[in-house]
C-alpha cells in the first residue's frame, strides 16, 4: 500500500467535503468525482507496483473519512443545502443522532462502495498505464 499516495489522493475528498457543504448540489456531484475518480486511478496506476485496487478503494474511505467529518462538523449548513438528505438523517426510523448517521453511513456505504469504483478504475488504469521502469 502507498499510504504517502493515498493521503495525498484523498485531499480531493476534503475539498469536495467543503465544496459539497456550500457550493455544488447532492444531484450534480458526479460530474465532479468522475474526474477526480480518472486522475486518481491514473496516478494510482503511475505511482504503485501492486494492490491497485486496495490503493483506489483506500482513498476513497479516507475520502469519506474527510467528507464525514466536515458534514458533522458543518453539519447545520449541510442540512440546509441538502434537503433529502436532511429527510433522510431526520427520519424517525434512523435509531441514532443525525450527525452519527452522517459519519457512519458517509464511512462505511459511500466510502466502501465508492472504494469498489475507485479500485476497479485503479485495476483497469494499471493494465493501460505504463510505469516508469528502472534502467
Amino acid at each position: 500500500m502507498n499510504w504517502k499516495l493515498i493521503f495525498l489522493l484523498s485531499l480531493f475528498g476534503l475539498a469536495m467535503s467543503v465544496a459539497t457543504v456550500y457550493l455544488i448540489p447532492s444531484n450534480n456531484e458526479g460530474f465532479f468525482w468522475l474526474p477526480i475518480f480518472v486522475v486518481s486511478a491514473y496516478l494510482i496506476a503511475k505511482n504503485c507496483t501492486q494492490n491497485f485496487f486496495f490503493n483506489g478503494l483506500m482513498v476513497s474511505i479516507v475520502n469519506s473519512v474527510w467528507i464525514s467529518l466536515a458534514h458533522v462538523i458543518l453539519f447545520d449548513a449541510y442540512m440546509a443545502h441538502h434537503a433529502a438528505e436532511a429527510k433522510l438523517y431526520l427520519h424517525p426510523a434512523i435509531p441514532v443522532p443525525p450527525r452519527v448517521a452522517v459519519f457512519v453511513l458517509g464511512v462505511v456505504m459511500f466510502g466502501v462502495a465508492s472504494g469498489l469504483v475507485l479500485g476497479l478504475f485503479s485495476f483497469i488504469a494499471s493494465k493501460l498505464v505504463k510505469r516508469k521502469t528502472l534502467a
